[in-house]
C-alpha cells in the first residue's frame, strides 16, 4: 500500500509542465506543487467529475500532458467516463487512480466491493491504450517516468493507505486557496506565456 503524499512526491519529480487535476490528492498536492499555475484543484464538489474534466482539458490542449489524480469512489460514480476517454483516445491524458477502498473524505465508509474490483482491468476493457496497477511505491517510482512518456490514454491504478478524515467538512482546513476563476486565469496566463497566444 502507498501513502498519497509519498506518491505525489514521486510524481512531482517527473511532472515537468503537465497540467494537474489533483482530485482527492489535492490537499497534499497544493503543498508540494512547484507549478501551481498549472494546477486545477476542483475541490470536493467535483466528486465523480474529475476524469471527465480532465478529458475535456486534454482535448482542448492536445499539445500538453494532462494528469488527473482520481479516486475509486469518484470513478464508481461515473464509470462511463472510462469508455468516453477510451473512445476519444487523447494521447496526452494520464489517469491515476488512488484506491484506498473507502470514502476517506466522508469518514471512511467502504466503497462497494472494494477488495474485488480491478480498476486497471476495467480501463483496459473500456479501451485505454495502456493500464498499470501498483501496490508498492518502489515499483511505481521505477516505472513512472516511462509511463509518463508513453502515449495515452494511460490508466494507473494504485492501492493507497486510507487517510480518513473524520472532522466535519466545515471545520477542515481549506487547502484550495484560489477560486475557480483565479485558477483558470492563472492557467490561461501560463499557457499564453508558453505558446505566445491562447
Amino acid at each position: 500500500m502507498i501513502k498519497t503524499a509519498d506518491m505525489l512526491e514521486v510524481f512531482q519529480r517527473h511532472r515537468n509542465d503537465a497540467i494537474v487535476i489533483p482530485g482527492r490528492g489535492g490537499r497534499y498536492w497544493v503543498n508540494i506543487s512547484t507549478r501551481p499555475s498549472l494546477d486545477l484543484p476542483l475541490g470536493d464538489p467535483a466528486m465523480g467529475g474529475h476524469a471527465a474534466f480532465a478529458l475535456g482539458l486534454a482535448l482542448a490542449q492536445p499539445q500538453r500532458k494532462v494528469v488527473v489524480f482520481d479516486s475509486e469512489g469518484d470513478l464508481q460514480m461515473s464509470l462511463g467516463v472510462l469508455a468516453m476517454i477510451a473512445e476519444h483516445r487523447p494521447e496526452n491524458i494520464y489517469h491515476f487512480l488512488l484506491d484506498n477502498e473507502c470514502y476517506a473524505t466522508t469518514g471512511g465508509q467502504p466503497v462497494p466491493n472494494a477488495k474485488q474490483v480491478s480498476y486497471d482491468a476495467m480501463a483496459r476493457a473500456a479501451g485505454y491504450t495502456r493500464t498499470y496497477a501498483f501496490d508498492a511505491l518502489e515499483s511505481l517510482a521505477v516505472n513512472i517516468e516511462a509511463i509518463l512518456n508513453e502515449p495515452g490514454p494511460v490508466f494507473v491504478a494504485m492501492k493507497m493507505i486510507a487517510d480518513v478524515q473524520n472532522e466535519p467538512i466545515a471545520q477542515r482546513r481549506k487547502w484550495q486557496t484560489r477560486t475557480r476563476l483565479q485558477m483558470l486565469d492563472d492557467l490561461k496566463k501560463e499557457l499564453s506565456a508558453q505558446t505566445g497566444s491562447l
